[in-house]
């Protein structure tokens, strides 16, 4: 009896007490001939990316633009094939600012030429046509004439050519910018008239009650393109397979835009960090993997949903959905469901049911097997929402019996908690506040020691971590989702704040309704940033 006894003390001792603070391991990324750190410009520098380099010997890309805007683009390529220095401390600087790393030049980074010339070049877009298309009042008709112009030519390229280039970048002139943004607004006396006559009121109404003749239909078509440039160029393209690379005309040659005081009309990066971005994006959207996650568990896949409702949808509950699923060497494919009434107005949430999961699922695991010749052994799905019984009924028959179906739900919980501790930094990234075995508070953001910093303005907020359907071990999700924040390709930063699955859920689905599409297109992942 004293045996048990002393046997029952000991179990309850060992026994997590919640809420517990706890740390994970910042994730380390694997870059050529298996070396392993935890900083992209630091393996790209002393390494280069993964993979052999004789899979992308050089970069083939094409750029569009205005003649200005081509000639801009021309000096800042050829600025990339050489060193470019760190910025000198500012006067509040720090002497040494150690996430601040030399951009070797193109060639020593990534393995890979950087050609001289472009594989193509458009550059006789005219600025003045594009002012006069983008300052019509109506800004749907505004901004899809704007898109008008770059898409007809892009794509009559992609006709043409045999040999089209990997991707395109595509140079725009600030006012796109300016004026090429749901927000976005033109003064009174500069408006002109368009053609579309029909109001945003008048096209809802005619979802629901439709013309004999259709007439009023065809120029009500306007409203299905987003008023959002670069989402509407992104969608616009994805039939054509077309992939872009987006750039402002004032980040590759800032200092010849200047304020009558003579101060820069925006403030940009330093150079290097330019180059680090924009080079990082070209050699993956080239086709290259820059890096992948180190000491992944085999087997493993991990997916993203999204879901996004049109601004014309006559229901407020229809919605697409679709799904990103992620794998261990960061590559992403966009799965793009039924449409339907997803979003449930009671809740405020998006769920599918049981067939519509079901489909999607099935379409991630189908796609999975056709990489790797079996079903993932751990297959995660990520959401802001909870997961109802007929949801998940419908994930799991999609899944066999050798998959473990994992449901977590992952949100924003800037407004839950705050985490402080002594000294000059804030919470060091990686700092999980636990408060069950099942959910913990992450903080994604916070003193990273690497940068020997906080690259953030504010206290860092975390992020909620929720295992709710399925069995996994809450350590093994929050180290997952450490990683899952640094294999953002199209950047070329130290960590996001939000793992893939979830940032780039909004950012997929505004491309998704930001144009009518024919068909469920299943794409990797460049194709949509």
């Amino acid at each position: 009896m004293a045996s048990t006894k002393s046997k029952t003390r000991r179990t309850q001792r060992s026994a997590p007490t919640y809420p517990r603070v706890r740390y994970m391991r910042e994730p380390t990324l694997e870059f050529a001939m298996g070396q392993k750190l935890a900083y992209p410009r630091d393996g790209l520098f002393l390494y280069g990316p993964v993979g052999d380099p004789r899979d992308l010997p050089s970069i083939r890309y094409g750029v569009i633009g205005t003649a200005q805007g081509v000639l801009r683009f021309r000096r800042w390529s050829a600025s990339i094939n050489r060193v470019i220095a760190i910025p000198k401390p500012g006067l509040r600087s720090r002497e040494v600012e150690p996430q601040h790393v030399p951009f070797p030049g193109f060639e020593q980074a990534f393995h890979a030429t950087w050609p001289d010339e472009p594989v193509r070049v458009i550059d006789d877009l005219d600025e003045g046509e594009l002012q006069r298309i983008l300052k019509i009042e109506n800004r749907h008709e505004a901004v899809r004439g704007a898109v008008d112009v770059y898409v007809t030519r892009l794509i009559a390229e992609a006709d043409r050519m045999e040999n089209p280039p990997a991707f395109w970048f595509v140079i725009i002139p600030e006012i796109v910018y300016a004026l090429g943004r749901p927000k976005s607004s033109v003064p009174k006396s500069e408006r002109s008239a368009g053609v579309v006559s029909i109001t945003v009121a008048r096209a809802r109404q005619l979802q629901r009650q439709p013309t004999l003749f259709g007439d009023d239909e065809r120029e009500a078509a306007v409203y299905q393109y987003a008023t959002h440039f670069r989402r509407q160029l992104k969608a616009r393209l994805l039939s054509k397979r077309i992939v872009t690379q987006i750039v402002r005309e004032t980040t590759l040659t800032p200092d010849e835009f200047k304020r009558e005081s003579g101060m820069p009309i925006r403030r940009v990066e330093d150079p290097a960090t330019i180059a680090w971005k924009l080079c990082t994006g070209a050699y993956y959207k080239a086709g290259g993997r820059p890096w992948q996650l180190a000491d992944v568990r085999p087997g493993v896949c991990y997916v993203g949903l999204v879901y996004k409702r049109s601004e014309l949808s006559a229901d407020a509950r229809h919605a697409c959905c679709a799904a990103q699923m992620f794998l261990s060497d960061g590559e992403g494919v966009v799965f793009r469901g039924a449409l339907g009434p997803w979003f449930h107005t009671d809740s405020r949430q998006f769920h599918l049911d049981e067939p519509a999961a079901a489909n999607l699922v099935s379409m991630v695991v189908g796609e999975y097997e056709r990489l790797h010749n079996a079903p993932p052994r751990e297959l995660f799905i990520h959401a802001p929402s909870n997961f109802t019984d007929e949801e998940w009924l419908g994930f799991q028959s999609a899944c066999g019996k050798e998959t473990n179906l994992v449901g977590v739900q992952i949100s924003d919980a800037k407004d839950n908690v705050k985490l402080y501790r002594p000294g000059g930094y804030p919470v060091i990234r990686g700092t999980a506040l636990e408060t069950s075995n099942r959910h913990a508070f992450l903080w994604t953001s916070g003193y990273a020691p690497r940068l020997d910093t906080y690259m953030g303005p504010e206290t860092p907020n975390p992020i909620s971590v929720r295992v709710a359907r399925g069995i996994c071990s809450l350590d093994t999700v929050l180290q997952d989702v450490m990683g899952l924040t640094k294999i953002n390709f199209n950047s070329c930063l130290h960590n996001d704040r939000l793992p893939v699955t979830i940032r780039f859920a909004n950012a997929v689905g505004d491309v998704l309704i930001s144009a009518p599409m024919d068909g469920e297109p299943k794409l990797p992942f460049k194709f949509y940033i």
